[in-house]
């Protein structure tokens, strides 16, 4: 197996991280990233493979050590979905999942349209920055309707999202695992009052349906608490990045959306909001010619798979009517992104409301990726209309 090293934090890798992950598709299947000190999945059979293999799980096999001042947060990781696997992964995934019907879900079209609309009409004459007036509020303010939280907190739940998912990001500093921590203290604090406001005065909110779960999917307040952090953190970050990229991408081509699920899937494969996602063996496993161990990490890089041309034909060139492969975006497996359908519908509508109503919009400059991975987003997207 090859070594190769590249530093994430390397502004040329900010901007383009895909010429390397092509050099170590041509390196292998595997190949170690010295700067993680980790092995990679690079292709996209090797990755989906992983994604659904069950020796592979997201749950570390011994307890993490964790340093005292990261207590409040790794208190809510500890109740996380994603961090979790079978049974209570599967008792957890259950219990969400009645919130999250196909029916649920498309009854929110309306909503979101007007939405769209209500924020489309805020837009200045002057330009302006289009993630914080359209991209961020939309997926928050949703977010925060489906869980049950009062809609004019948004920011607060954006605020406290965004310092702690710094911590998933590659060498973050004491001062961000600080604030982290602080950030989900102060949302568990949060949930927790929204938590006592649901058991007196029920709804149909997230909320109130897992505390009413059924005995056999039964929460406790910790795995709550949790489950709701995890859901706006999840579903609000990644939809973000990933309407800045679509914006950026169309303008770039200088394409008209008419967005459905193939135009989804195809910007979701072109340029993904998360990049790298890792397992960890609970068992002896041969992968391509490699022994993974019990409590060895594989690190699949997804945004390398979805750019592998065994499964997409010109896979460096968006082409927003692919029928090829399904993009690993998403995950697969157990573990696949229980919002899929909210983000997608959310997509497709911002979109296509986007320009509907502006169909004249125009790039200000070449906008930036933030310095965030695993995450890849734009620091912002200055646009004219």
């Amino acid at each position: 197996m090859q070594s190769l090293s590249q530093s994430p934090r390397d502004p040329a890798f900010v901007q383009n991280p895909y010429p390397f992950y092509e050099k170590m598709r041509s390196a292998g299947p595997l190949v170690h990233w010295q700067d993680y000190d980790v092995v990679c999945a690079t292709h996209y059979a090797t990755i989906d493979t992983i994604l659904r293999d069950r020796r592979f799980g997201r749950a570390p096999i011994a307890p993490i050590q964790v340093p005292p001042h990261l207590k409040p947060f790794y208190a809510v990781e500890a109740h996380s979905m994603l961090e979790l696997e079978p049974p209570d992964h599967t008792r957890l995934r259950g219990a969400v999942l009645r919130a999250f019907t196909n029916r649920r879900i498309k009854a929110l079209r309306p909503e979101i349209e007007a939405l769209c609309d209500e924020l489309i009409d805020t837009f200045p004459n002057e330009p302006f920055d289009l993630l914080e007036t359209y991209g961020r509020p939309l997926p928050a303010r949703i977010i925060a309707r489906f869980l049950g939280v009062p809609e004019g907190d948004w920011q607060r739940l954006v605020d406290w999202s965004k310092r702690m998912v710094a911590m998933y990001q590659s060498n973050r500093t004491r001062e961000q695992e600080d604030v982290a921590a602080a950030a989900a203290q102060s949302f568990s604090d949060y949930i927790k009052i929204q938590i006592d406001t649901k058991r007196s005065t029920p709804d149909d909110s997230l909320i109130s349906t897992l505390l009413t779960a059924h005995t056999a999917e039964k929460l406790t307040e910790h795995e709550v608490i949790s489950t709701c952090i995890l859901l706006l953190n999840a579903g609000h970050e990644a939809t973000v990045h990933t309407f800045g990229n679509t914006v950026k991408t169309l303008l770039d081509f200088r394409l008209s959306p008419q967005v459905g699920e193939t135009f989804i899937n195809g910007i979701l494969r072109f340029d993904p909001p998360l990049h790298l996602f890792e397992r960890i063996a609970y068992e002896t496993v041969e992968i391509e010619g490699q022994t993974f161990n019990p409590g060895d990490r594989v690190a699949l890089l997804l945004a390398s798979g979805n750019r592998d041309a065994t499964a997409f034909k010109n896979p460096n060139s968006f082409h927003p009517d692919r029928t090829d492969a399904k993009p690993l975006s998403f995950g697969a497996g157990i573990h696949f992104c229980i919002g899929a359908p909210l983000a997608r519908l959310e997509l497709e509508i911002a979109l296509n409301r986007l320009w509907e109503r502006k169909p004249n919009l125009k790039l200000l400059g070449t906008p930036q990726y933030a310095d965030i991975y695993h995450f890849h987003g734009l620091e912002s997207l200055r646009v004219t209309t």
